[in-house]
């Protein structure tokens, strides 16, 4: 190529070069994004996004639970986040999980992974799944009507007060009364001050006696119980640990036992060993199953029964029972080498007021104690520790982009690649 054929060329590339500079530095004026302050986390199973602060507000997207979410604007107890695809919208904050919170809920669900199951459970309603036993920690999942969970673990916790923003009672405000020319005042001057209040008498001590505690026989009025709920904590197929109330669940037991729980509720039942019934053409379990009262108490219950499968007469029989007993999870069944059914353990408290944990074994109608042992309380599980006021972790500052990085984002707007 000749000196003159490169400076026309070099002539020609100069004005597309500017138009693409031009057109570039078009694309990089458009608005910038809304800065983040924080990051948050989806709480239940799909969170909706308004794209306003009113309930009724139109939807501006959905994400699942534990999507990650940049934190852009509070305004009293709603939160303002935006998506990884970009979309922003506002949502609750109790519907959120900071990253505490998030981290705490997965050590739960590590530590829940190994402890045994105590049942399965079935739930009639769709029901909320806690961080926390507490009707106000985040519900993070959902459980389907008809779901299934298995039963891990108890407590009992004072049911908490509703929270502040439900608690306050809007202030009555009645329409100032209206001035008439009749009640209007024609005084010019300051009004006159008021005279002070007359104090109390000097013996007014001596004027509320005698009091009430004073008279014989007085008896001080008991203080109020405070109001306990009961929790269970469960585990979904996929490895979701949560707490729910226990009163929700129902333990999944055969119809053919669960007719012999005389009121109480069943609490943990697992099988021992498998029955041929000839006769009938089925295999029928024997079952351990251990009930509580009604009512709220710190243990998991006061009764336990062995049923076997009568041969004979096709139904269900009791084999064991032992009752006001207080029994703590969890209950186990072991394999005994060499035979069909298996021995099983539950912890016990004694007359000593110490835990023991006794096992026993299990053949044909026969059901024996072998082994009593003292019982060491495991380490209890990772808490999710409750955050009072939503506050999202500071997120990262943005880094300087480079005109490298504009081309490649203005290609994948103008390409999509």
């Amino acid at each position: 190529m000749t000196p003159v054929s490169e400076a026309k060329a070099s002539r020609g590339l100069k004005p597309a070069l500017l138009v693409f500079l031009i057109f570039l530095g078009a694309c990089s004026t458009r608005p910038a994004a809304q800065p983040s302050f924080g990051v948050a986390y989806a709480g239940p199973t799909t969170l909706n996004l308004r794209k306003d602060l009113a309930s009724k507000s139109a939807p501006a997207g959905s994400v699942k639970h534990g999507e990650k979410l940049e934190v852009l604007e509070t305004r009293r107890r709603f939160v303002k986040v935006r998506t990884p695809e970009g979309v922003e919208g506002w949502t609750d904050a109790n519907l959120l999980l900071t990253p505490q919170q998030m981290d705490d809920l997965r050590k739960l669900a590590d530590s829940a992974a190994k402890l045994p199951s105590q049942g399965t459970a079935t739930v009639y309603d769709a029901l909320n799944m806690h961080a926390d036993p507490n009707r106000q920690a985040p519900s993070f999942f959902q459980i389907p009507e008809a779901g299934a969970v298995e039963v891990i673990g108890h407590r009992i916790t004072p049911r908490s007060a509703p929270p502040a923003h439900l608690a306050t009672q809007p202030v009555r405000r009645t329409n100032p009364a209206k001035k008439t020319k009749a009640k209007e005042s024609k005084r010019t001057g300051p009004a006159p001050p008021m005279p002070a209040p007359p104090g109390p008498p000097n013996d007014w001590t001596n004027l509320e006696r005698p009091r009430a505690s004073d008279l014989p026989g007085y008896k001080a009025p008991e203080p109020k119980p405070v109001a306990l709920d009961d929790w269970s904590l469960v585990r979904t197929k996929d490895g979701k640990v949560g707490w729910v109330l226990a009163r929700m669940l129902t333990m999944s037991i055969p119809d053919e036992v669960a007719q012999y729980a005389e009121g109480h509720r069943i609490t943990a039942y697992l099988p021992l060993g498998d029955v041929k019934d000839k006769e009938k053409g089925t295999t029928q379990h024997n079952w351990l199953w251990t009930t509580v009262s009604t009512g709220t108490f710190p243990y998991e219950f006061d009764s336990f029964r062995v049923f076997v499968w009568s041969i004979k007469r096709h139904r269900y029989e009791t084999a064991y029972i032992e009752r006001n007993v207080e029994g703590y999870y969890p209950v186990e069944t072991q394999d005994l080498p060499g035979q069909d059914e298996k021995s099983f353990s539950l912890v016990l408290r004694d007359k000593d007021g110490k835990l023991y944990k006794r096992t026993y074994a299990f053949s044909g109608y026969r059901v024996r104690m072998t082994s009593k042992a003292p019982y060491e309380t495991p380490a209890p599980l990772p808490e999710v520790r409750a955050s009072r006021n939503f506050d999202p972790m500071p997120a990262a500052a943005p880094s300087a982009v480079g005109w490298t990085q504009k081309l490649r984002d203005w290609r994948k707007r103008a390409f999509g690649r």
